[in-house]
């Protein structure tokens, strides 16, 4: 039985830094697994829930999930990758999410 991406859940807020980035990734990955995606403005709940936190149990924003069609959340990509200069790798974010999602959706 092969499993699928229903929507891409992308938690954020449009005020911060990395939000331009992770829309392009979200965008991106939902129109190469034909799903939805669903944004989130600043839904910490839903990150304490689904998404990664810290020590303290608190989430962070961005963050960008998956839904799949059995109803179970994944994470996608909760931290960019950043190059050596500490700039935000696009194409590391890309192949981090594509792995991610490849490790679920192959079982």
């Amino acid at each position: 039985m092969s499993r699928k991406v229903r929507k891409f859940v992308l938690v954020t807020s449009k005020a911060h830094p990395l939000n331009k980035h992770f829309t392009k990734l979200a965008k991106k990955l939902t129109e190469e697994f034909d799903a939805e995606l669903e944004v989130r403005e600043e839904d910490y709940m839903y990150l304490i829930k689904y998404g990664d936190t810290d020590e303290l149990g608190m989430a962070w924003i961005p963050q960008l999930l998956a839904e799949l069609d059995d109803g179970e959340v994944i994470k996608v990509l909760t931290q960019p990758n950043l190059d050596s200069q500490g700039n935000v790798d696009e194409d590391r974010d890309y192949q981090a999410s594509l792995e991610n999602l490849r490790k679920v959706l192959m079982k």
